[in-house]
């Protein structure tokens, strides 16, 4: 038990860990453990609009994509020309004490080789969550944020993304919550604003 409780708490690094490309865009902020939880959900959605693939794997590519950054931190675009990271060897360290140690390496080396479909769906999905996030911060005024969309793009693999994507870039980011114009947002929910 104390090597799965261990795994949880490095787990817990990652909400601490952020996501340092942000710095270099001029505004946002995510921790990896943000990413994730975005990263999940929209391999989730992706699956649903993919024929054929087994999407519990997907899910789990994307759920432990980055663990090792709880012990490597978060290399950004900038960093990987300077740094070399030793992934594998934090890979192995943390899979090395837990008996389902052999499934998270396993899972890692999948994402890593994009040789199968559900690895390529999980690469997709990180890379839209990027996409979303840099949408976002363009939407608030960010005038780089066009510009990292369009090599995010550029990494995706499957046409599902790639049409995702592209509807990204043409929708406001605030759209869900504000699409509808109404006086709703003058008199709320009271349905007496207008009795006086």
């Amino acid at each position: 038990m104390k090597n799965i409780v261990n795994l949880l708490f490095e787990v817990g690094m990652l909400k601490k860990t952020p996501r340092s490309g942000f710095q270099f865009l001029g505004s946002g902020c995510e921790s990896v453990a943000e990413h994730t939880l975005s990263t999940i959900f929209i391999g989730y959605a992706l699956c649903k609009l993919e024929s054929d693939v087994d999407e519990l794997k997907v899910l789990r590519i994307c759920l432990i994509h980055d663990l090792p950054e709880a012990r490597t931190g978060d290399m950004n675009y900038v960093n990987k020309k300077y740094v070399t990271v030793d992934e594998e060897k934090a890979v192995r360290e943390l899979a090395e004490p837990l008996f389902f140690g052999d499934e998270i390496k396993a899972t890692i080396a999948e994402f890593n080789e994009k040789k199968t479909k559900e690895a390529l769906i999980a690469h997709d999905a990180d890379q839209l969550s990027l996409i979303l996030q840099l949408k976002e911060y363009g939407d608030l005024g960010n005038k780089y944020s066009d510009e990292w969309m369009e090599f995010a793009t550029k990494r995706l693999y499957t046409n599902t993304a790639k049409k995702i994507a592209e509807t990204i870039m043409h929708t406001d980011s605030t759209d869900w919550w504000f699409k509808d114009k109404s006086d709703w947002w003058i008199n709320g929910n009271n349905d007496n604003a207008g009795d006086t």
